[in-house]
């Protein structure tokens, strides 16, 4: 008899959500256990629109399919965080090959008066695509009112104060990318494919369903895992800033979109939310995570400064690597 392949687990935020405790601590159980053993876990029941999901993925295809003298004319923001990014610009760290792939950031907005104002840019919309600016405004906040329930769960499952790591996130800075992966034809660099094994930067990441498959995580068996979600599901997994705050106790697993197989070199479309903190964040290692055998794996640092740490070391802003 085959053995059944490992999967990671499937969860439903109404179940947290809803009146009922057993529900909702079989979720909280299910989260954090999927979390801390592969750090990616898929997300149904969340209430986002899959149709406005659907929309943004066809306006967004009309916008990759502009000339590329266009499509640069919304590129240049520093550090790449809003606007267009062209193919082959970002790499992941410590790999200098470029990813087959180009993409756009949206991000927060917020009033003339905030405190972080200043801090995020501001969003760039293209005036080719009529529609795309409300409707990635609608999925932007449809994400965003996830994350607080997700982190409040994952509190829960620490035993923390439930606030603990949404009050984090509270108008932070995260983005919304729309990746577009262009057929696989022709010559490429070596070693090149459509995103190189890599962690993610923030505290989470909500991805939405892509078009296609692709995505694999490193298992702590050093196994390729491949991972898909079905029509209207979310995969979620876990960034190197949750990875800071807890110790290690959630990792950031690492993880990459690999190059199709042949006979199947068709485009391919994702649209991952980074759920950023605020700029001043502190991310110290939490208390409750450190013990005399488990001290404190990394040195207190803003959400802000490692975020331009990291942002140099994939390519997307200028100035020394540290």
């Amino acid at each position: 008899m085959s053995a059944v392949a490992p999967s990671i687990p499937v969860v439903r935020l109404d179940d947290y959500r809803s009146g009922d405790a057993e529900r909702r601590g079989n979720f909280v159980r299910a989260l954090g256990e999927g979390l801390e053993h592969y750090g990616f876990v898929t997300l149904d029941g969340h209430g986002v629109d899959h149709g406005l999901i659907r929309q943004a993925y066809d306006l967004f295809a009309a916008f990759f399919a502009l000339p590329e003298e266009v499509k640069l004319a919304y590129a240049g923001v520093e550090g790449g965080q809003r606007g267009y990014i062209p193919y082959g610009r970002e790499h992941a760290k410590n790999n200098p090959v470029g990813d087959l792939k180009e993409f756009w950031h949206v991000g927060r907005d917020l009033p003339g008066d905030h405190l972080y104002h200043g801090h995020y840019p501001p969003n760039v919309w293209p005036r080719e695509i009529p529609g795309l600016e409300g409707t990635m405004r609608a999925l932007y906040g449809q994400l965003d009112a996830c994350v607080s329930s997700l982190l409040e769960a994952l509190a829960d499952y620490f035993g923390l104060s439930r606030r603990t790591f949404a009050d984090m996130v509270v108008d932070g800075n995260s983005v919304m990318r729309a990746i577009y992966y262009p057929p696989v034809t022709g010559t490429i660099p070596p070693g090149a494919v459509r995103a190189a094994a890599h962690e993610d930067i923030n505290i989470i990441t909500l991805l939405c369903e892509a078009t296609s498959s692709g995505l694999e995580l490193l298992t702590r068996d050093a196994a390729w895992l491949p991972i898909s979600a079905l029509e209207g599901q979310i995969v979620v997994d876990s960034g190197d800033m949750l990875q800071r705050v807890t110790n290690g106790r959630i990792p950031a697993t690492t993880h990459r979109v690999v190059n199709p197989d042949d006979g199947h070199q068709g485009a391919r479309y994702s649209m991952p939310f980074f759920v950023h903190p605020y700029s001043a964040c502190d991310l110290s290692v939490l208390d409750a995570f450190v013990t005399p055998e488990q001290p404190a794996r990394w040195a207190p640092i803003t959400a802000d400064a490692y975020l331009k740490e990291r942002l140099r070391q994939i390519g997307l802003m200028r100035g020394p690597v540290m």
